[in-house]
This record gives C-alpha cells, structure tokens and sequence, in this order.
C-alpha cells in the first residue's frame, strides 16, 4: 500500500546512507574515537525504552529520558575528570588510595563487561536467527558462539583498529537506519496535524515507588561512554574527552528525537507491550516498513554494543594488567569469557547484575574524581561528583528491572 511514510522512510535511508557512508568519514580519527562509546550508548535498549516508559512516565516519558541522559552526562562528567588528572597519577606514583579505587572499578567494570558483550551478541544471534523461525535456545548458543568467537578473533589479531572498522560500519548502518525512521514518523506526524487526528493517547500514569525504581533501573540504557576511559593505547586525553562528550550529545539528540516522534502512540496497547520487540506492536500502524527497519536496526544496534564493550573490555584488561597484557590478548580473554557465560548461565538473569557493576564502577569514578578535585582545592566540581556517587548508590540500591 502507498504511503508518504514509506516513502520517506526510503529517501531518509539512502540520503543517510550517502552521508554516513562516506570513506572520509569513516576514516576520520575524531569519528571513529566518537564511535566506540557512542554504538555502545545507542544500545538495542533505546528501542526496549517505549514500552517501559510508557508505562512508567506516559506523555512525561520525553521528561523522564531527558532526565537518564543528564545522568549519564554527570557520570561522563567525573570520567572525562579522570581522564585528564587521574590517568597521569596512575602513569605516575599514585597514592595507596587511588590504586585500589581504580583497581576495584577496574574489576566492577571487567565483570560487567564480560556479560555484557555475552547478552549483547546473544540477542544479536537470536534476532538473526528470528528470521529464519529458528527460536531453540541450543541453535541460539550455537550462532552466539560463532559470533562472539568471530568478532574475539577479530578483536585478537587485528586488536583495537579491527575491531573500530566493525564497530564504525555497525554504528554508520545503525543511525542510517534510525534517521529513516525517524522520517517515517515525521512524516505521520505532519499527515496527522494536517488532518487533526494528531493526540496523545498515553494514559496518565500513576507514580509510586516501584516507578521510580524502574526509572532509576533504566539508566543503564545510556551506559556505554566510559569505553572512552580505556582507549588510551590509540587516542589521546583530549580526543577521548571531547569524543565521549559528543557521543554523550548525539546519543541524547537520538533519544529525545525518538520520545518526541513515539510518545503519540502510547496507549493502553503500549503500556502492556513488553520485549524485545514491543516497540514494533507500538509502531506498526505508521508504516508497512517500520516492522523490518526496527528489527534491523536492532541486529546494527547489538552488533555495535557488543563490539565496543569487546573494545572496552580489551583495553581494559590491557590497562589493568599494567600493560602486560595487550589490547589483543584482552580481546580474546573476554571473547573466552563471553562465551563461558553463554553456556553456563542464564544470561538474562544476570544482566540485571551486570547493570548492578555498571553503576558501581560509575560511583567509584565519581568518588575518585570527588576527592581528587577536593584536593585540587575544586570544591563546587568535588561537591557535584560526590552527589553523583549518591545517585549512583541510590541506583545500585533500589534499581528494578523493568521485567522483575
């Protein structure tokens, strides 16, 4: 069936294309620092986002992501802090204190990270698989293995710049595809206006403790930016501070941009759609292609996540080993490691932990970047970091995951 919808969502797409696809972009430096923590911000979870917030926020959902983002830009905020002051200590003589801080959030994050490029490449296997009606958990473990076996080996002999040209064609095809349907639900949106069927349909939610918690369990949807923190060994301080700063930007435009164009659609249909999938059901009636551009954009979303928390995790390793390990080496201990928890755990059971380290590992750099802008003498830039710590130990204390 014509529709205005589809057809913008097609010239979107190939425009983007052209845009994002260029060779000189793809080989600028300052792009692809950019795009190692933005593809792990602009996770598949964005997409998870609609469902839960229309439930939890309503029409308010727009208010409450813009909230989660400005979280996480506080959270970036102390790391770009230690960045450009704690990382010189650390390639110094750093004091007992800072050691262990820095060796604890080390391993919170390590832990996180392995689960984390496991759930990701997970999900990727068994969207894929989705295609072909293949749903056995045994054939899912199969093709994740295959996966995070591939892209580990990538990660091993070619270390961070293979895993960059991965993660960079990911990223380029993912926002490719989101600005086309963000053209699909502009363009509904104005056939709407025009024809004054344009409202808000979200029932007025009614707030309680348990939403809140919820809410507070979703800032995990915009983790992913302190994989800057660990890309030391191929970009400077300060292309590491200004990228992770604007993928911190761009990744909060797509959000809001996204809350902005969805929130008409919430209903009571809405509210009780859950999954992975939910936000098709919500969208469905904008357009016939809405249903394959999303489960698409998903694949490019899990695909890029996966690879830069791989990214990050090998740098890490690499750090945390006081460069006895190499970044390559680091690739495939964790590809190892992601691998061990596909077949031995219940990985949608202990993602909710790994969110849990995620956070822990963001209030330690909050504490260390509080205390070492208090010696500076910088106390409004101390006071600030250390409320990030309280937030971050409110999160870890009384978070919900949507689901439980």
């Amino acid at each position: 069936m014509f529709s205005f919808a589809n057809v913008a969502i097609v010239l979107a797409t190939l425009a983007a294309a052209i845009l994002l696809f260029r060779p000189r972009l793809l080989k600028s430096e300052t792009w692809q620092a950019t795009v190692t923590p933005l593809a792990s911000i602009i996770g598949s979870g964005f997409l998870v986002a609609g469902p839960i917030l229309a439930g939890v926020a309503g029409n308010w959902a727009i208010a409450a992501m813009l909230s989660l983002c400005a979280v996480g830009y506080l959270f970036g905020a102390a790391i770009r802090y230690n960045i450009a002051h704690i990382e010189p200590e650390l390639h110094g003589s750093p004091s007992p204190l800072v050691r262990v801080v820095e060796r604890a959030s080390e391993l919170a994050l390590a832990v996180a990270y392995f689960v984390s490029v496991a759930y990701y490449l997970h999900l990727f296997a068994a969207f894929g698989l989705r295609f072909t009606g293949i749903d056995d958990m045994l054939w899912i473990r199969v093709a994740a293995t295959i996966v995070i076996g591939g892209v580990g080996l990538v990660g091993a002999t070619g270390g961070l710049d293979g895993l960059e040209r991965i993660a960079v064609g990911a990223v380029a095809l993912k926002l490719t595809l989101i600005l086309g349907l963000f053209a699909g639900l502009i363009v509904a949106a104005g056939a709407a206006l025009s024809a004054g069927t344009f409202q808000w349909n979200a029932p007025a939610p009614v707030y309680d403790f348990q939403d809140l918690r919820v809410l507070l369990g979703l800032v995990v949807l915009v983790q992913g930016f302190e994989t800057s923190r660990f890309l030391g060994a191929a970009y400077p301080a300060t292309m590491r501070i200004r990228t992770m700063r604007h993928a911190q930007w761009i990744a909060t435009a797509v959000y809001l941009i996204f809350f902005l164009l969805i929130t008409s659609y919430f209903d009571i249909d809405a509210v009780q759609a859950t999954g992975e999938t939910g936000i098709i059901d919500i969208l469905r009636p904008v357009a016939i292609l809405i249903p394959p551009l999303i489960i698409l954009t998903a694949l490019a979303s899990q695909l890029s996540a996966g690879v830069a928390d791989m990214n990050g995790a090998g740098g890490l390793l690499s750090e945390a080993s006081g460069k006895r390990l190499s970044v390559r080496i680091g690739n495939g201990l964790t590809a190892v490691a992601a691998i061990a928890i596909i077949w031995s755990a219940d990985i949608f059971g202990i993602i909710a932990w790994a969110s849990r380290m995620f956070v822990i590992f963001y209030a330690l750099q909050s504490g260390q970047a509080a205390w070492s802008a208090f010696r500076r003498g910088k106390y409004a830039q101390s006071a600030l970091f250390a409320g990030a710590v309280a937030l971050a130990l409110v999160v870890v204390v009384f978070a919900k995951a949507a689901a439980a």
